[in-house]
């Protein structure tokens, strides 16, 4: 079954940046629509990015401008670049494929001064 490891979280200042990466094993990682997604306390799990096989990127109003999703397929990794980071986005960040049923451990950003 395919596999995902999320890195890169960690304590950043508001207006700073970080860099996600997803590595993705146990499948054709170049076919695969690939999103990010994050799931704050008391909160839902929601989508923030997604990116198809061709490379075409989508993302949350909510980080539109900001956050930008990326892929290398030579590497089977998926990216988040997370720029102008704001208290909201504290979160746990996860990225699956649409068609995938299982979640990876995921990645705690937290934004605070």
């Amino acid at each position: 079954q395919v596999q995902f490891v999320e890195s890169g979280g960690g304590l950043v200042q508001p207006g700073g940046s970080l860099r996600l990466s997803c590595a993705v094993s146990g499948s054709s990682f170049s076919i695969l629509f690939m999103a990010w997604y994050r799931q704050a306390p008391g909160k839902q799990r929601e989508s923030v990015a997604a990116i198809t096989s061709g490379g075409t990127a989508s993302y949350a109003d909510s980080v539109e401008g900001r956050f930008t999703i990326s892929r290398d397929n030579a590497k089977n990794t998926v990216y988040l670049q997370m720029n102008n980071l704001k208290p909201e986005d504290t979160a746990v960040y996860y990225c699956k494929a649409i068609s995938a049923a299982y979640w990876g451990q995921g990645t705690q950003v937290t934004v605070s001064s």
